[in-house]
Order: C-alpha cells, then structure tokens, then sequence
C-alpha cells in the first residue's frame, strides 16, 4: 500500500457544525472550544429560527445544533423546516429545557439527539460523533425519567406566537406592522405568516384567516347593540 493511500485511508471524517442559539455568549462559547476540537468546524452561526433553516439549506452542515426557544420560530418547527430542506442535516437539540415531554416531542419530530446545557463537555463531544455517524443520544437523567400523565387539551397545529400573529392577520396588518406590533423584525413576521400558511395548508393569507375560523383558533367577535 502506498503511503498516499494510507494518509487517504486514515485522514478522518471532518464534522461541519452549525451552531443556533439565541445568546451570544453561549453561542461563541460553545464556538471557540468545539473549533478546537479534532475533526470539528464550525461553518456558521446564527440566533434565530429562521436563519437556521436558510444556513442548513445554503451551507449543508452535518450536524446542527439547536436550542429550542428561539425569538422566532420555535426550535420543533425550526426542526421540521430543516428536515423537509436539508435532509442530510442532523440535529441535536441543545437546550436548557429538562423535561422528558421536549425530549420525546424533539425525538418525534425528528432530532436525532436531545442534550441539556448542564452536559459535561466531553459527553457533549461523544453526543455529536454519535449523531453525526447515525446514531442517537440522548442526556441519560432524562431518558430515564417518566413523562408526566398528559392533561387533555384542544388542538392547535400553531404556537402561541403564531396564535397572535394569525390574529394580527385577522386585522389586515401587513408583515412590516406585524413586526413593528409585536417588535420583531420584518423577516421575522413573514416567517411566522409562512409558518401559519403551512401548518394550516393555505395559499394566501385570508384563506388561512378563514381556516382559522374553522379550526376554533379564532373567535367570531359578538355583534354589538
């Protein structure tokens, strides 16, 4: 065997991360020491839902790491977005979230691992070999514990963030006032109105107003004497 062929056969698998966190400190935190560690690169770091679905679909990270409240889209709808655009993209969810009903709702929806930000460094480390190599991993405490007995509640397909958007539709306000009600920014707004669109399967926004009415997410006002 050659030496070229050797160094080819031994050079090893480089991870491509993406990092999703809405605070800056942990966010670079988390940068510097993972762009230490062998076989790691970071390629890119954003702070909002929206901006993680066009960085999976533009720069195709093996794996990303993502929180689950986020200001925009929340991280399980974050998640769906990038599974149906980038499929070859992993994700782990990072946060700072405890419960075994997140975990399994982040399982379901297609994580292929669910951390805890109290992790120890170098299981955080195993936690993305073992997801980016197929498998999955998950904070043992967590894994181990019981769900709590679900409590029967209506339906909604939308967030409670989407709930106030798809109201402000209701009143005929555009992205750009959405954003300025709600104090987020105009990008922000249509994402959300995106979101809407999707879940409740519409083309246009009054037809998802309408939907709405349907589905018990918006109340007919009564009629004033």
């Amino acid at each position: 065997m050659s030496k070229s062929h050797e160094s080819s056969a031994a050079a090893p698998s480089v991870v491509r991360l993406l990092l999703v966190d809405d605070h800056p400190v942990v966010r670079t935190a988390l940068a510097n020491l993972l762009s230490f560690e062998a076989g790691f690169t970071i390629v890119g770091q954003v702070d909002d839902g929206a901006a993680a679905v066009a960085a999976c679909r533009t720069l195709t990270p093996d794996v990303c790491l993502l929180d689950i409240t986020l200001p925009d889209i929340d991280g399980f709808e974050t998640m769906r977005l990038i599974k149906e655009q980038s499929p070859q993209t992993r994700v782990l969810i990072l946060t700072s979230s405890d419960s075994h009903e997140d975990m399994q709702r982040a399982m379901d929806t297609g994580a292929r691992g669910f951390m805890t930000k109290s992790v120890v460094y170098d299981e955080l480390v195993a936690a993305i070999r073992t997801v980016h190599a197929g498998g999955t991993a998950v904070t043992a405490r967590i894994a181990k514990a019981k769900p709590r007995p679900a409590v029967a509640k209506p339906h909604s397909p939308l967030t409670s963030r989407e709930l106030e958007v798809l109201g402000l539709l209701r009143q005929g306000f555009t992205n750009a006032d959405i954003g300025r009600l709600l104090g987020v920014s105009e990008r922000t707004a249509r994402s959300h109105v995106e979101a809407i669109k999707s879940k409740l399967h519409c083309n246009h926004r009054a037809e998802a107003v309408a939907r709405g009415f349907e589905l018990g997410l918006l109340k007919i006002d009564p009629i004033r004497p």
